[in-house]
């Protein structure tokens, strides 16, 4: 039995470790969309250029989180982790100085690899160190370190663009990896899980999945062209996920059970994570830019708008999960969205001309305060879905699914909106497309408030709480525990 307590020095140093783990993967994920429209100048890069600077990392990360936890049960949670750090660091290194657009998005994909092993990790180091007594605390502290690093991200990331230079929001993750290594090395104590050494690693379901969704992704992206590869590609990343769905299905040990979706609440709640995470992910990419490109912020300005949104869930998202515990989850899952929606459909003010205290603001405290009405209720109601044996691995299917979301919405949002390779180069352009993009995001949104209301049921009073009582994200749902078979969870 783990019995490190909090207070100690060594639960210290635990907590640090896992903080500056998490943290270099969450503050990667909100700082680089301030970082585009500079990185597009530099590198002389098309607007596809940039979809895949962000897609290029969500893509390898959707696609092997879920193998994330398993490797620490079989090989060691801190070995594990430790890897991660390390690549993830080494990947941001390669990002730094990518000469051209093609190796940053190398870069950021091998960047998601690494973002694949140390995000579930890093909350299963506490899990597996911390005596029982402390373990509640000791999540909350870190899921509440981590969302400030979350809300701080967009000032961070576009302090950098305006002053060293946009190179520098990946290289900063070089000294935070130097710092962590070393801690976790000489502080943090080993653990794995003797029941995951029987157990296949279903890599095949991995490479289907995250092959499906690259090749969607590109045929998305490139759908401009009309040409037969675009058609081919999309027709073939359709096969490989039929081929994703039949393998899980027949392997003994799947990377992801159908059967957990037998759960009606679960499917149902997925659904509208996918419609609100897709509209998530396609406001944030869009809406750094228009900021930039249409508003005339620099990286810092846009950076600092943005931070009502994150500011607003790292303060009231455990308030909103207890008042979802009294009221049940359905009111706030389908008046969240709503909230959204509103949201989006207010940034259509945001012009050339936009004041930020009559436009962009009131937007933004609308869009927060959906958010934070819909994400603990929603982290809350997939735990409840499923029995609590496998309430790890719901919570890593949701984490999953909404980055994959998120990941489709920025490939297909300017293909819908009609932003031709270089429409963030010219203001008024762009303008017209974010302003039909932020209906399209809405429409997603009202799609998921509607699902909520019509599939989702009250909880069962003894169902599973979630531990990630603060969250600051903006890419994905919290993710919780292992709890089920060395699978991912946390």
């Amino acid at each position: 039995m783990p019995d490190v307590r909090l207070a100690s020095p060594r639960g210290r140093w635990i907590l640090l470790t896992t903080v500056l783990g998490s943290s270099m993967a969450m503050l990667d994920s909100t700082v680089v969309n301030v970082a585009l429209p500079r990185i597009g100048r530099d590198l002389d890069a098309d607007l596809a250029a940039l979809q895949w600077t962000v897609n290029a990392y969500m893509l390898t990360l959707a696609g092997l989180i879920l193998l994330g936890g398993s490797l620490g049960d079989r090989y060691g949670r801190r070995k594990i982790f430790v890897v991660g750090v390390v690549w993830f660091a080494a990947a941001s290194l390669l990002c730094g100085i990518a000469p051209n657009a093609g190796t940053l998005v190398a870069a950021r994909a091998l960047q998601g690899i690494g973002g694949a092993l140390l995000t579930p990790g890093s909350l299963a180091l506490i899990q597996a160190s911390f005596h029982p007594d402390d373990r509640g605390r000791a999540v909350g502290l870190w899921s509440g370190f981590g969302g400030i690093g979350a809300a701080v991200g967009p000032f961070l990331g576009g302090w950098l663009v305006d002053g060293p230079g946009w190179r520098w929001v990946f290289l900063l993750n070089v000294p935070v990896a130097l710092l962590c290594v070393p801690i976790a090395v000489r502080h943090v104590p080993e653990s794995g899980d003797g029941r995951a050494h029987g157990a296949r690693f279903d890599v095949l379901g991995a490479v289907l999945g995250a092959l499906s969704l690259a090749l969607v992704t590109y045929a998305l992206i490139e759908a401009q062209e009309g040409s037969l590869v675009v058609t081919l590609t999309a027709v073939a990343g359709v096969a490989a996920g039929v081929a994703f769905v039949s393998v899980e299905r027949r392997r003994p040990d799947p990377m992801m059970p159908l059967d957990i979706f037998r759960s009606r609440q679960f499917t149902a709640v997925n659904l509208v994570t996918l419609c609100v995470y897709a509209a998530f992910g396609g406001f944030f990419f869009l809406g750094a830019l228009q900021l930039q490109v249409v508003v005339g912020y620099s990286a810092l300005g846009a950076g600092t708008a943005l931070l009502p949104t994150t500011a607003l869930m790292l303060l009231f998202s455990a308030r909103s999960g207890a008042l979802a515990d009294r009221i049940g989850p359905r009111i706030p899952l389908t008046v969240g969205p709503l909230l959204c929606a509103a949201g989006m459909l207010l940034m259509l003010r945001v012009g050339p001309d936009a004041s930020y205290l009559l436009d962009v603001l009131p937007a933004l405290l609308v869009l927060g305060l959906g958010m934070v009405t819909l994400v603990a209720p929603l982290t809350a109601t997939v735990l409840a879905s499923v029995g609590t044996a496998r309430a790890g691995l719901a919570s890593g299917v949701n984490n999953a699914a909404a980055r994959a979301a998120g990941l489709v919405a920025v490939a297909a949002l300017p293909l819908l909106a009609g932003m031709g390779e270089e429409a963030y180069r010219s203001p008024a352009a762009f303008d017209d497309s974010f302003e039909l993009a932020m209906v399209w995001c809405a429409g997603a949104l009202v799609v998921g408030a509607a699902v909520a209301f019509a599939t989702v049921r009250p909880l069962p009073p003894d169902c599973r709480k979630p531990e990630c009582l603060h969250h600051g994200s903006i890419t994905a749902p919290p993710l919780e525990g292992v709890r089920s078979k060395g699978r991912l969870g946390g």
